[in-house]
């Protein structure tokens, strides 16, 4: 009894006042006493079995999932076999072929031994391996469950395939368990392949709406919020404030610390000792909690793999009192690609800071390939610098989005060009680097690759601008555009006065949110990966202050942005091997890597000095993209010195990594050569390690061979004519050829047949009556495994005797045997054509 219900029995408050008044009816009136406590005690009883009934029937909780421990997917093509699993499933095209081999090698077994073939029932069962439910339907969801060798059978289903295809179950499964009671009793064998969770079992999972109605969709929580999953990528980081790629084919990732150091992680996760930079010399950072001066930002040059540029953006103090921001070019060492160049620095631009926060932070490179510079206000609290505030001058550097060419030199004294159509680089009361301005303090920002058919969003600037005191937004940058700041905090008035005189060209927000959500937004990617395709176009963000995740979704036709609340899966959600459903607090930073796959970096303790910053890595447990689409081939990366190997902190769902433990494929081959028999059988070991009598004699896939009749010398007139051609040939004097190979049938094995060997005798029936073979206790194979030979005598059952004994007195089975191999070529040869 479950938790649910033993509640569901306890006594409730309807209960206890049915109790009470009883008690005061006794009390009052001893004769009325028995029939009010009757009606009473019924009503409870009803009560109970109500709530029981309640608490019982749950709906089922969707947990699609698939025998390798991943989420379904959509195959890339249809499948020619199991077709019902096309739209959404856990088989691709080769899996398909490979039970539809398996399938036709059962059904040729199945042939040769005179059983009914029950093509339908196999089929169905064979492709339950591609159901989207398929390790529920084998009691596979992780490596603690048992492994089935079949899939769970709804009680109905199951009575019809015992009654009609128990026979079929020798080449399905090495269970003697389940082959006993196959044989004995179908009340006890039905009750074996049956699932607890009646839900799952088959055909009844087909059927439910609550499995089937949403199915490879994002999942949603009761109130909406989609449930995602996640994966830990790094670990033991010291405020992680970015995460970014070098875009040379390599992937690797290099992870920035607010102290100064940029680390390389290769692609298997490992971190190599040697830093790849180390500015904690130069940077100004303290160990106070929420210090935002630091390494802040980072941005590889577009053609970085060619020139080995790229460019950075730290705090740095003067005389030990005046701060700054600096924003210098460097190099990556010649020698070793894995480091950068120390003494390569070229300082860009410096700014002062007037106070010790809001020093914004972001670099980045646009579709344009010019250098983004995103800066803050300058700090304290409303902008009050100047009459208008720094966001509002355009003639200071402050509050604004720069915009740079750093690949030509310009005026005298500075190591950029102005890009010429920059918005206000002809305006003398503006700084010409200007491309935005009006913005406070925007904290990470991003470039949209697009989508990746149509390339609809390709090159949009994605920010996030933490606010004062009542709202945070996110913005999409547009060359020329003033954001607001101060006169509007998100979509409301900030400074009354500057309000009523703002512009009414003011870009607004495509979303903000009032500090009951949060306090601090950090802005994150619009997802682009191949991995989640049910993410994709969806702009994933956070706070760093409650560290709550975030989604907007576009509506391209109005152009508006909807809010989609993310929170972490429930343990039924997240259960695959690997997968977490919690992370830490403090959401720092966003990140993509080179094959667009989305991240998010957080610590459990804002400061510079806690080496408690993580990266975990978004996943959607409900569709994944189908095996081989997302395959990736990077470029060699030369290592100098040691590495270390990744190593998980965080604590899994599933508390592993181990790999599906459900034995492999069985995989019938065809024989090559005759046995030598004495109706007796060395039973075949199968690729899970078990004994099989099917295996033990596999029949030729080909058509069998015709009778012997009118053409029996057809083969050998074939290899004398072979044989007088190559002498003559010989004789002209050209080099001899080798000797063609014998076309003719190959002798028959002989062997005594017993009663008890129905199947190894049946084996060797392939092409001719039964009454033919059987005359003069010969057995005649076309080909068999050369392994095969004696062993332990095989005992059969009564019906099979009764079987093999009916297919001597009719020639229906022969007259299948007939059919079907053209049916199965035709099957093969369609689906060889994938």
């Amino acid at each position: 009894m479950t938790s649910e219900q033993r509640d569901a029995l306890r006594p409730s408050g309807a209960i206890c006042a049915l109790l009470r008044t009883a008690a005061a009816a006794a009390r009052a009136s001893p004769q009325r006493a028995r029939g009010a406590t009757e009606i009473i005690f019924s009503s409870i009883i009803t009560i109970i079995i109500s709530v029981t009934l309640s608490a019982t029937i749950q709906p089922a909780s969707a947990h699609p999932q698939c025998l390798d421990f991943e989420p379904p997917f959509k195959p890339q093509w249809h499948l020619e076999f199991c077709s019902q699993y096309e739209q959404f499933g856990c088989c691709d095209q080769r899996m398909d072929n490979v039970i539809a081999e398996r399938y036709w090698d059962v059904i040729e077994q199945l042939e040769t031994a005179g059983y009914d073939l029950c093509e339908d029932t196999l089929k169905e069962i064979m492709c339950q391996e591609c159901s989207p439910y398929a390790a529920h339907l084998y009691d596979a969801e992780d490596p603690y469950t048992p492994i089935r060798d079949l899939p769970g059978l709804c009680f109905d289903y199951c009575s019809q395939f015992h009654s009609k295809c128990r026979h079929v179950l020798r080449y399905l499964t090495d269970n003697q368990l389940l082959l006993d009671t196959s044989g004995r009793d179908m009340t006890t064998f039905c009750s074996l392949v049956d699932l607890s969770d009646q839900d799952y079992c088959y055909p009844r999972v087909l059927k439910s709406p609550d499995l089937n109605s949403n199915l490879g969709q994002v999942v949603e929580d009761p109130r909406g919020c989609l449930q995602v999953c996640l994966t830990e990528v790094a670990n033991s980081l010291r405020n992680p404030v970015l995460m970014l790629h070098s875009g040379d084919d390599t992937h690797r990732m290099f992870i920035a610390e607010q102290l100064g150091f940029v680390w390389v992680y290769l692609r298997d996760g490992s971190r190599l000792e040697r830093p790849f930079l180390d500015m904690s010399g130069e940077v100004l950072t303290t160990p106070w909690l929420g210090d935002e001066r630091g390494f802040l930002g980072m941005a590889f040059h577009p053609k970085y793999r060619r020139n080995g540029r790229f460019f950075i953006y730290y705090s740095i103090q003067v005389n030990g009192k005046l701060d700054k921001i600096r924003i210098s070019e460097m190099k990556v060492s010649e020698g070793d690609m894995n480091v950068a160049d120390p003494y390569s620095e070229r300082v860009i631009l410096e700014i002062e800071e007037p106070a010790a926060n809001h020093n914004g932070g972001q670099l980045l490179f646009g579709q344009d390939g010019h250098l983004y510079i995103f800066t803050g206000d300058g700090g304290k609290a409303g902008d009050p610098f100047g009459k208008y505030g720094n966001a509002q001058n355009r003639s200071s550097l402050l509050g604004k989005v720069l915009r740079i060419d750093v690949d030509g030199s310009g005026p005298v004294g500075k190591a950029y060009q102005i890009p010429p159509d920059n918005p206000f680089s002809r305006d003398p009361d503006a700084r010409p680097e200007v491309f935005a301005y009006g913005v406070r303090n925007m904290w990470r920002c991003s470039v949209d690759r697009g989508d990746p058919v149509s390339g609809s969003g390709r090159g949009r600037i994605f920010c996030g601008d933490v606010g004062q005191n009542r709202y945070e937004e996110v913005d999409i940058i547009v060359k020329g555009g003033n954001y607001g700041w101060r006169a509007k905090e998100g979509f409301e008035c900030y400074d009354i006065k500057l309000c009523q005189n703002a512009s009414l060209n003011d870009i607004l927000p495509i979303f903000a949110y009032s500090h009951h959500v949060g306090k601090s937004v950090t802005g994150g990617y619009v997802y682009r990966g191949c991995e989640s395709p049910n993410l994709n176009g969806l702009y994933i963000f956070g706070d760093f202050m409650t560290g709550r995740l975030m989604a907007l979704e576009e509506n391209k036709a109005v152009g508006t942005w909807t809010e989609k609340s993310i929170c972490m899966g429930s343990t039924t959600t997240c259960s695959f091997p690997g997968l977490l459903n919690h992370h830490h607090k403090f959401i720092i930073s966003f990140a993509e890597d080179e094959a667009g796959e989305l991240y998010f970096l957080a610590t459990s303790y804002a400061s510079a000095m806690s080496p408690t910053g993580t990266v975990f890595k978004f996943m959607d447990p409900s569709r994944r993209a189908p095996p081989g689409k997302c395959k990736q081939k990077p470029l060699p990366v030369k290592v100098k010195g040691k590495t270390f190997p990744f190593v998980a902190s965080e604590q899994t769902v599933l508390k592993t990594n181990e790999k599906p433990t459900r034995p492999p494929l069985r995989k019938y081959k065809p024989a090559t050569k005759p046995p030598t028999m004495s109706g007796r059988h060395r039973p075949t070991t199968t690729a899970a390690g078990t004994t099989s009598k099917a295996a033990a004699a596999k029949p030729d896939r080909k058509t069998p061979p015709k009778p012997v009749g009118k053409n029996k010398n057809k083969s050998w007139q074939k290899e004398k004519k072979l044989k007088e051609t190559d002498v003559n040939k010989n004789a002209v004097g050209r080099r001899p050829k080798p000797p063609a190979k014998k076309m003719a049938a190959k002798t028959p094995g002989r062997a005594k047949a017993k009663p008890k060997t129905t199947q190894s005798t049946t084996d060797g029936l392939k092409g001719k009556k039964l009454s033919e073979s059987l005359r003069g206790n010969k057995i005649t194979s076309k080909r068999s495994d050369p392994r095969v030979t004696t062993g332990p005598n095989v005992t059969t059952s009564d019906t099979e005797r009764v079987v093999f004994s009916n297919a001597t007195k009719t020639n229906v089975q022969s007259k299948v045997r007939q059919t079907l191999p053209r049916v199965r070529s035709k099957h093969i040869k369609s689906a060889g054509t994938l």
